[in-house]
């Protein structure tokens, strides 16, 4: 499968992720097929339209934010999920989401 290929199956499984869940990076790249490439899930959304794709809704395996990006910083990503009703709190030092009461399960 190639890369854009597999950046389209991503974004139509992130699109599937209802407002006010999340999603893991690794739970991601394993519904589509591809279960050692939770990187490259976090890699499609880094360059995604971020008006069209809900990516900020894919979070880390700990339940924490972890983009570093500038386009889309935490900040932001935090933002977004509060407005959605997600409550995010202040864990050692990371933005985290309850993964037992927030996780997608498709």
């Amino acid at each position: 499968m190639s890369e854009a290929n597999s950046y389209t199956e991503i974004y139509q499984m992130v699109q599937k992720i209802p407002r006010g869940q999340v999603a893991t990076y690794g739970q991601i790249a394993t519904i589509c097929g591809m279960p050692q490439a939770a990187r490259l899930v976090g890699l499609a959304l880094h360059v995604c339209d971020i008006q069209k794709i809900p990516w900020h809704r894919v979070i880390n395996r700990r339940g924490t934010i972890s983009t570093t990006c500038l386009e889309h910083p935490v900040a932001m990503q935090k933002e977004l999920l509060e407005r959605e009703g997600i409550q995010v709190k202040k864990k050692a030092g990371a933005w985290t989401i309850d993964l037992r009461k927030y996780q997608w399960q498709d």
